[in-house]
């Protein structure tokens, strides 16, 4: 089974979805949680998001197979 275009803009849509969703419900938060991670040094943050993009990679190869 191939990924194709419509797959990944719906993906990304999707995103978009959440991610605004995030802001309209709760925007203080957002500030707040976007604050914390700019405190971090660099090197966690690269370890955090090298490990959510791996769980995304396994979430999408567990559900595609």
């Amino acid at each position: 089974m191939s990924l194709g275009l419509g797959d990944a803009l719906t993906v990304l849509g999707l995103v978009l979805v959440i991610e605004g969703l995030v802001l309209a419900v709760a925007p203080e938060g957002a500030k707040r949680a976007w604050a914390l991670l700019m405190a971090r040094p660099p090197g966690l943050l690269r370890g955090i998001g090298l490990g959510v993009m791996a769980a995304g990679v396994l979430l999408v190869w567990f559900v595609r197979g």
